[in-house]
């Protein structure tokens, strides 16, 4: 007979004030994956998409004389 694996469901409660901070999680992160993290936002915030930069708008006014 074969074993059927699966994932065990895991969880542990914790209140609030005992829960760790993001500061504690990015710190024990290498620094390589911290900048990668970074440059992934930023990227999604200026919106590139396939090596597109971003550039700044046109802005047309339209005079009478």
């Amino acid at each position: 007979m074969e074993k059927v694996r699966g994932i065990a469901k895991v969880y542990r409660k914790v209140s609030l004030k005992q829960q760790p901070t993001d500061f504690a999680y990015w710190q024990s992160q290498p620094y390589l994956l911290r900048l990668a993290a970074l440059e992934e936002i930023r990227q999604e915030y200026h919106g590139w998409q396939n090596d597109a930069q971003p550039r700044l708008q046109r802005v047309y006014r339209v005079i009478k004389r």
